[in-house]
C-alpha cells in the first residue's frame, strides 16, 4: 500500500513538470537539456568580468554568472516552460533537485539572490525582492570592484 501511495505522488510530482533531463551550462547561460535549447525566465545575466576555473580540467573560462549557474547545475534538471524567445529558444523555470518532497533550488532566483543576474520587468515579484536584496548586501555586479580599492595611508 505505502509503495503504491509513493508511486501515485511520484507520478503526481512528475506531472508538474513540462520537461527534465541532464542540464549542459553554455557559455551564454543557457541550459542545453536534452535537446531543448533553454533560457533561464525572468533574468538577464549581465557581462562582468571573465574568470577561469583552472581547477578544472580542461579549464573553463567564462562570465561569473555563468560559472555561478555551472556550480550549482548537477544532476536532473527540471522545468516549467514560461515562454519562447526571440530567436525560438525556451524561456522557463527550472530547479535543481525537485521532487513532490523537496522544493529544490530555483536556479534564476539563485543567480539574482547572489548578485549574478537582473530580475527583468515580467519576472515574478520574488525574483525583484531577491534582487533588491542581493543589491542591499553588494553581492555579485552589484559589489564594489576590485580595481577600485586603494591602499590605506601609513
Amino acid at each position: 500500500m505505502l509503495a503504491l501511495l509513493l508511486a501515485v505522488g511520484a507520478a503526481a510530482g512528475a506531472a508538474d513538470f513540462d520537461f527534465e533531463g541532464h542540464g549542459i551550462v553554455r557559455d551564454d547561460g543557457s541550459l542545453l537539456i536534452g535537446n531543448r535549447l533553454v533560457q533561464l525566465f525572468g533574468i538577464y545575466m549581465p557581462e562582468t568580468n571573465r574568470q577561469c576555473r583552472r581547477w578544472q580540467n580542461p579549464v573553463r573560462c567564462a562570465e561569473r554568472g555563468v560559472l555561478a549557474l555551472d556550480f550549482i547545475v548537477e544532476g536532473f534538471i527540471r522545468c516549467i516552460e514560461r515562454g519562447r524567445s526571440a530567436d525560438g529558444g525556451i524561456q522557463a523555470t527550472c530547479w535543481r533537485d525537485r521532487s513532490s518532497f523537496d522544493p529544490g533550488i530555483d536556479l534564476a532566483a539563485y543567480l539574482i539572490e547572489r548578485g549574478w543576474a537582473l530580475a527583468l520587468p515580467n519576472a515574478p515579484f520574488e525574483y525583484h525582492a531577491l534582487e533588491r536584496i542581493a543589491r542591499a548586501r553588494e553581492m555579485g555586479i552589484w559589489g564594489w570592484p576590485v580595481d577600485s580599492v586603494t591602499r590605506p595611508r601609513r
